[in-house]
């Protein structure tokens, strides 16, 4: 794989112009003795020269003919020169963008994920941004990001930050690359869904290896990424006709919250369109996010056992893990499905039978412990 990590670029690099005058001046040739010699006019070679004129292939083999430096290297010096003068060119017009950067207030938290290095200067800054999103340009950003938001299905009950959305989003772009996914079969991906249920009785040590495994046959990127302020607690999206992903954070931290979301977005792929953007950022209100909420509660527990647990429960931590187990769910889950109901106070007892997660570093990455 091609990399740029450590690449040094310098602050200023000569014309290739200036080393061939030294190399003239060693061998005692005049510069009218060597526009003879290569079949080349005075003014071209004063070109060439002050850099204003490049030097081209078919020159550089006729410099290493007349003065018996390889072409390559006369080659490599032109290319040198032209990238830095397209680099400074390019600084000087993202320098008109400064103001463009004040959009993203998350940046601290992006460079303390890693998800952008570390830069002094406004100018660096807004190149890391583009290089970040893989656009060439504030304008593609825009056009890009801009069509990308038209797509978003969210509740309108809390709007998140839009850059800021676009930045998480991104991140699960660039994680879901990673992950080899087999072509998207619906009658595969329900048939794990009971395997992906029973983990959620394992610690994330356990479950999110096997998660991303299990999905990932079936054609489903599932990707755990930090929240930054004002985004998501998950997103579904299509990446390709045959391949969906599913991404989540760990903004409400606790177990029930976590695998509600998950099975939510299994929902969205499995019900809705694949043209559309799935964005959950509180309770939605959509026909969508309805049919998904009763999707994610219908497969963590069944609605004839639910309805005939509470029929006669009077849900102590002993009955609420005996439902668990019978269930082969997380008792969490459970507790927080009574909750949403109504049926325990959100501050009830049993809330410590929830398990919370948070994120914690390891080789250099982000992962939910």
């Amino acid at each position: 794989m091609i990399s740029t990590r450590n690449q040094y670029t310098p602050d200023y690099v000569s014309p290739p112009g200036e080393t061939l005058e030294e190399a003239l001046d060693e061998r005692g040739m005049t510069q009218v003795d060597f526009a003879q010699r290569i079949g080349m006019s005075r003014k071209h070679l004063k070109q060439m020269l002050d850099g204003t004129a490049p030097i081209t292939p078919e020159t550089a083999l006729k410099f290493e003919r007349v003065l018996g430096i390889p072409a390559r290297f006369w080659n490599n010096r032109e290319q040198q020169y032209r990238d830095f003068l397209a680099r400074q060119a390019e600084g000087l017009e993202l320098g008109k963008y400064k103001a463009w950067l004040k959009n993203f207030k998350n940046l601290p938290v992006m460079r303390r994920l890693r998800w952008l290095p570390k830069t002094q200067q406004p100018v660096d800054t807004l190149r890391s941004i583009l290089d970040f999103f893989g656009v060439a340009s504030t304008e593609v950003w825009q056009a890009h990001w801009g069509a990308v938001q038209v797509r978003y299905r969210r509740s309108q009950a809390h709007e998140p930050d839009a850059f800021a959305l676009a930045a998480w989003l991104r991140r699960g772009e660039l994680e879901a690359q990673k992950i080899d996914c087999a072509p998207y079969e619906e009658a595969r991906f329900r048939t794990v869904l009971e395997k992906v249920r029973k983990l959620t009785q394992e610690p994330p040590s356990e479950f999110q290896p096997q998660l991303v495994q299990l999905c990932a046959g079936c054609g489903v990127a599932v990707v755990f990424v930090p929240e930054l302020p004002k985004t998501a607690s998950g997103a579904t999206r299509w990446l390709s006709p045959s391949k969906a992903l599913i991404q989540l954070s760990l903004k409400y931290k606790t177990d029930d919250h976590l695998w509600f979301t998950f099975f939510h977005e299994v929902g969205h792929i499995l019900l809705h369109p694949k043209k559309d953007i799935f964005i959950e950022t509180s309770a939605g209100d959509s026909d969508a996010e309805k049919e998904a909420d009763r999707f994610a509660a219908r497969i963590l527990i069944p609605e004839a056992d639910f309805a005939a647990f509470t029929s006669h429960s009077t849900f102590t931590k002993a009955a609420i893990q005996q439902f668990a187990r019978q269930q082969g769910i997380a008792p969490g889950i459970v507790v927080g499905r009574l909750q949403h109901e109504n049926r325990l106070r959100w501050n009830d007892r049993c809330n410590d039978l929830k398990r919370k997660y948070e994120w914690r570093i390891e080789q250099s990455e982000k992962k939910a412990s």
